[in-house]
């Protein structure tokens, strides 16, 4: 009789562990939850790929700043060089003695008459 309730009760289990086994893996497997989880690790790629690309940046900056440094001190270029002073252009006068325009026209300046 315990034999029978032993294996009746161990039988049972393993059908309601193997039901919910089987329940959780097709709510995995929905088109919801599927693009979901893709979605989650094409995030979690992009932040990788971003904090390479970030780290892999910073170390070019140091790497170029040092390599300009040394240069610098092999050719003998310790301060930066003085620009020439801006350059500054008159302001065009107004000459009223040439006149760009025709005096006596026929033309109306009354935009009213255009229409």
């Amino acid at each position: 009789m315990f034999r029978r309730t032993f294996w009746f009760t161990s039988g049972v289990a393993a059908g309601v562990w193997a039901t919910t086994k089987v329940n959780r893996k097709l709510k995995q497997l929905t088109p919801e939850s599927l693009a979901a989880t893709a979605a989650n690790k094409a995030l979690e790629t992009g932040q990788r790929l971003k904090d390479r690309a970030v780290g892999f940046a910073l170390d070019v900056r140091d790497n170029m700043a040092r390599r300009e440094a040394e240069l610098e001190e092999a050719l003998g270029i310790h301060d930066t060089p003085e620009l020439p002073a801006p350059r500054r252009f008159a302001a065009l006068e107004n000459d009223r003695s040439n006149p760009k325009y025709i005096e006596n026209t026929t033309y109306s300046h009354n935009r009213n008459e255009d229409h």
